[in-house]
């Protein structure tokens, strides 16, 4: 696990080590292009991919804490309340889900599987949620006492911080181009913050009209100076949306390279890089790391036999 003087966080909730897997292809033979996968989606059954990178430095103040509390946000099908219920309860943390919408009549898989690993949930209406306030936030605090509160999905400086970790896999490895997914761009500009590998970050939009990147940096205070591309012709409808054709290429590219993806952030990507490469974006000898943000937890919510795997 990385480097870092919270590798024992990494440990204590038994994560392992990213595997680098080549994909091999007609196509990228075809351009002279090495396609290879950073499988985050493998370093835990449960807190996979980026969130857990996320979350860390989050998880060491509420575990070096006296009230050992975490308040988060999400939505219902949120990889990061998962993600975050699992790990406090691994770590013995008391933990609190601000979920976005009125309570449903029937809870969805993820907000079950929160309840079942100790995450108390608390529903507001949408129109409350988008309005949360310095108000709000001190009535959390004179219900639930001093906690460490979490941004949806990780966005702020130590959500970054966390997330720039994953360079560690990365060093020495002479790639010319690293991809991954954007949703709220705070794993990517972790990871463009804190590259010094000289490749290229290209950014794949998972949301539709993602205009606000530049101020999304901003307020993350990265390095101005760092080089990174941003696509955002891959986001299939939106965030969380996909086709048939999405559902169709996902299921092709298990067949082919025996790795799952999900179908709102890793899978779009990979849509891209293909199509991307057919295009000839890429110059021959590229090599290209394509990193699995995990979550593949949400594709629970599609329909039964949606998926071969």
């Amino acid at each position: 696990m990385p480097q870092s003087p919270d590798e024992d966080l990494f440990l204590a909730i038994d994560c392992k080590a990213p595997q680098i897997l080549q994909l091999r292809d007609d196509l990228f033979e075809k351009k002279d292009l090495e396609i290879s996968m950073l499988r985050l989606d493998e370093i835990h059954p449960i807190v996979s991919g980026n969130k857990l990178f996320k979350l860390i430095y989050f998880l060491k103040e509420a575990r070096d804490s006296v009230h050992k509390t975490i308040i988060t946000f999400g939505g219902a099908f949120s990889n990061h309340l998962a993600a975050t219920a699992f790990a406090c309860g691994k770590l013995n943390l008391n933990c609190v889900g601000i979920v976005r919408g009125e309570r449903p009549k029937t809870l969805s898989h993820t907000l079950m599987f929160c309840m079942q690993h100790g995450m108390q949930l608390e529903f507001i209406s949408r129109s409350s949620y988008r309005q949360i306030d310095k108000d709000f936030l001190n009535e959390l605090n004179n219900k639930y006492g001093k906690h460490v509160l979490i941004p949806e999905g990780g966005f702020s400086i130590k959500g970054k911080e966390g997330a720039s970790l994953i360079n560690n896999y990365m060093r020495n490895k002479n790639f010319s181009h690293v991809s991954l997914p954007v949703g709220t761009a705070t794993t990517f500009a972790g990871i463009v913050d804190s590259n010094e590998s000289g490749s290229e970050i290209i950014g794949f939009g998972v949301l539709k009209n993602f205009y606000d990147l530049e101020e999304r940096f901003a307020n993350l205070k990265v390095d101005s100076s760092k080089k990174y591309s941003f696509i955002g012709d891959y986001y299939f409808g939106g965030y969380a949306k996909k086709t048939a054709e999405l559902i169709s290429f996902m299921n092709w590219f298990y067949t082919k390279h025996k790795v799952p993806l999900d179908f709102v952030y890793t899978a779009k990507m990979m849509f891209g890089i293909y199509d991307l490469s057919a295009k000839n974006y890429f110059i021959p000898g590229s090599k290209i790391l394509c990193i699995h943000t995990g979550g593949l937890q949400g594709n629970d919510s599609l329909p039964k036999g949606s998926m071969l795997f």
